[in-house]
């Protein structure tokens, strides 16, 4: 803000001492210069004093008491017509004046403060015989000339009538900052009744101009260059990236520094900013400033698509609603702490580029508004219902917190920063905390899936879908969870009667881990892990089938697997060992089905007590080979219904199971086809030829429950 002149006091021609008194009381004589000095006329008493008689008695007469009287008349008439003549008129432009105020000004300034406050002591003591100060006719002329100059603006403003004529514009503000340092000038006077109608008459004129300048002001800050909206894009864009409140990057770089102004407009709220604040206007600016700007903000809210949304309107969103505000939220915050804030301070910091704590209040207290808002949501997000499936939204406020705000620091004042780094960590705490208890409600989630109906065909069971698909998510968000079970896990889980168990669970299975994997959200990771497979293993006794039971694993335990080795996050947090005690997992299973399975059929093709003394038993071999056609049916018919989705594992049952039965069954028709009689006989009991075989088995694990072995044509 400009200097303010100490406050004169009255002034009084016996008040001065030394150089004090000759540079007061000579301001009148000096800028009154153009007016002219009157002849002095002689007096009555200097004529006598100048008579050859001075000196000397003289004896008064009729004759020379007559003398006398006719030049005192005469004296009179000379004094008379000299008190006619009026000085030359002189013609003032508000130019010519601005020189004369410009110098009042100036001497007025000049007389030291000690120096003053002397003469106010004096004056105080010398009431009687104080002489107030004589004002320049001069001052009252220039300000008509300003007041004439403010009407002329008063009829004009707000219409966006400046910048036509720069002059008239620039020749206005000069004339306003006179007017100020004529009032800061002149402020010693306000106690001086003599003064009084011309004190309150220059605040007047301030007033007046003051007010044009403040309309002025915020005319200038309302004439945004806005973008022009998408008309593909609803009102709100909430389902449209590309509607951005965001200047288009054709505009020029100018434009794009100022948040839609133009670098003249930048220069004229400058100049009126500065000429508010020299001039004791600093709250009006600032709070024209605050009000304009700020409701920028809540534009580019609405642009965006967020909406202001208190913390109890948030507790009572159901969640399907604020799901779709979170990205709007993330979007906000992102382009705010990215975009607006940087340009807005740049913006602050021009317009009132004389005042750098002006200018980084009005940016503290603008942006702290928007960031208090956006905080508040965030808060209130935190403390809605807890669920699994909110895990990820959090996870996305949570980064955003992380990433966006910590980059605004360099933009605000120490104390400003301090308290943002505050707020803002205090909400990122709070969010953190509710993604881990989140992320441990799957523990609940496996647990409390104690369904006791079979999935039909053995098939991957839903619950190991959605917890799979539900960790292959996470592995998109691997370093954002390690960072939040590191920061924030240590106020999780603690009435957990579990913890005892998880602990030891996660610590002896990382042995076989390596050291990068100890992590509280590793141990997490492998404890949901064990969970599913208990869950798992209980729902595999629900089938009365082995076979299927050991099809039922396979199917899950592939899936895990398979979804395991698709994240490459998360098969770093599992470890190899992990993954091979799962495919080894598989194989035994397999194992037990061939067993449970194929075991039995093989059995049928066996040549223990088929020949007798050297010679084959006919009854016996006709019931080999029919139990070996019922058997295969059944196990076809069954098995065709049966659900294996991998198309590998699927096809790995069936070439193990072509492997097994096709060579025995080559084998044993080929020893002891030929002791069935040609024709009927061997029809009726040799119903598939091994090609057939191959065929049926390459219908097992179809899904097709309407399957069957079907006879040759």
């Amino acid at each position: 803000m400009s200097e303010k002149h100490p406050p004169e006091k009255q002034l009084s021609n016996n008040s001065y001492s030394s150089d004090n008194e000759e540079n007061a009381t000579n301001i009148t004589t000096n800028l009154n210069a153009n007016h002219h000095d009157h002849p002095k006329t002689e007096t009555c008493d200097q004529l006598v004093s100048q008579s050859p008689k001075a000196g000397v008695k003289v004896e008064e007469s009729d004759n020379t008491s007559h003398e006398i009287e006719e030049v005192h008349h005469e004296e009179k008439e000379n004094d008379e017509k000299i008190g006619d003549t009026p000085p030359p008129e002189i013609h003032y432009t508000l130019e010519t004046v601005s020189q004369d105020i410009d110098q009042l000004i100036t001497t007025l300034s000049a007389t030291p403060k000690d120096a003053k406050e002397a003469i106010v002591e004096e004056e105080k003591e010398e009431k009687d015989e104080k002489v107030p100060m004589e004002i320049p006719v001069f001052v009252d002329k220039f300000l008509d000339l300003v007041e004439e100059k403010v009407a002329k603006h008063e009829l004009t403003e707000g219409k966006g009538k400046w910048g036509q004529n720069p002059e008239e514009d620039s020749s206005f503000l000069e004339a306003v900052n006179r007017i100020s340092k004529l009032t800061s000038s002149l402020d010693g006077l306000r106690s001086d009744p003599n003064h009084a109608a011309l004190i309150s008459r220059i605040g007047g004129i301030q007033q007046r101009a003051m007010a044009c300048l403040e309309d002025e002001f915020r005319f200038t800050l309302e004439d945004i260059k806005h973008n022009d909206q998408d008309p593909n894009t609803d009102a709100k864009g909430k389902q449209h990236e590309a509607d951005r409140c965001v200047l288009p990057e054709s505009e020029s770089a100018e434009t794009d520094n100022f948040l839609g102004y133009s670098d003249d407009a930048v220069s004229k709220l400058n100049r009126i900013a500065k000429e508010m604040i020299g001039g004791g206007f600093e709250s009006e600016c600032c709070h024209v400033y605050m009000m304009i700007r700020g409701q920028a903000f809540d534009e580019c809210f609405a642009e965006i698509g967020f909406e202001k949304i208190s913390i109890d309107e948030v507790q009572k969103m159901q969640w399907e609603a604020l799901e779709r505000e979170i990205p709007l939220w993330i979007k906000a915050v992102r382009e705010y702490a990215s975009i607006y804030f940087v340009k807005e301070l740049k913006l602050a910091e021009a317009i009132f580029s004389n005042y750098s704590s002006i200018s980084s209040s009005l940016f503290s207290n603008l942006t702290r508004s928007v960031l208090i808002q956006l905080l508040n949501f965030a808060e209130a997000v935190a403390m809605t219902k807890r669920s699994a499936e909110k895990l990820f939204k959090f996870l996305d406020m949570y980064e955003t917190l992380r990433d966006s705000l910590p980059a605004m620091g360099a933009l605000f004042s120490e104390e400003y920063e301090n308290e943002l780094k505050t707020e803002s960590t205090t909400a990122r705490c709070r969010i953190g905390e509710a993604a881990i208890c989140m992320f441990c409600d799957l523990e609940n989630s496996i647990k409390s899936d104690t369904g006791k109906t079979p999935v039909p065909g053995g098939a991957v069971h839903p619950l190991t879908r959605y917890t799979m698909n539900y960790l292959k998510y996470a592995g998109e968000y691997i370093a954002t969870l390690e960072q939040v079970f590191r920061e924030h896990s240590k106020i999780e889980r603690a009435d957990s009667t579990s913890r005892p168990r998880y602990e030891s669970e996660s610590q002896n299975f990382n042995n076989d881990n390596d050291e990068e994997n100890q992590s509280p959200f590793s141990n997490q990771l492998v404890r949901v892990m064990d969970l599913l497979d208990s869950n798992l293993e209980a729902k595999s006794k629900l089938y009365k089938d082995i076979a299927l039971s050991c099809i039922f694993m396979m199917n899950n335990g592939r899936y895990i697997v398979q979804k395991i080795k698709g994240s490459t996050e998360i098969r770093q947090m599992m470890g190899d060992p992990w993954c091979r005690r799962k495919s080894s997992e598989l194989r035994n299973y397999h194992k037990n089905y061939q067993r449970e399975t194929w075991s039995k059929l093989l059995g049928c093709l066996g040549h223990e007590g088929l020949q007798v003394n050297g010679k084959v038993i006919k009854p016996v071999l006709k019931e080999r080979f029919k139990s070996f056609n019922v058997l295969f049916d059944e196990i076809h018919k069954a098995q065709s219904s049966w659900v294996v989705s991998d198309e590998q594992l699927q096809s790995e049952l069936r070439v193990s199971i072509t492997a097994v039965v096709i060579p025995a069954y080559r084998s044993f028709m080929g020893r002891f086809s030929q002791y069935l009689t040609p024709g009927r006989q061997t029809e009726k009991y040799i119903k598939y030829q091994a090609e057939d075989l191959e065929t049926y088995i390459d219908e097992l694990f179809d899904g097709n429950s309407a399957s069957g072995a079907r006879k040759r044509p």
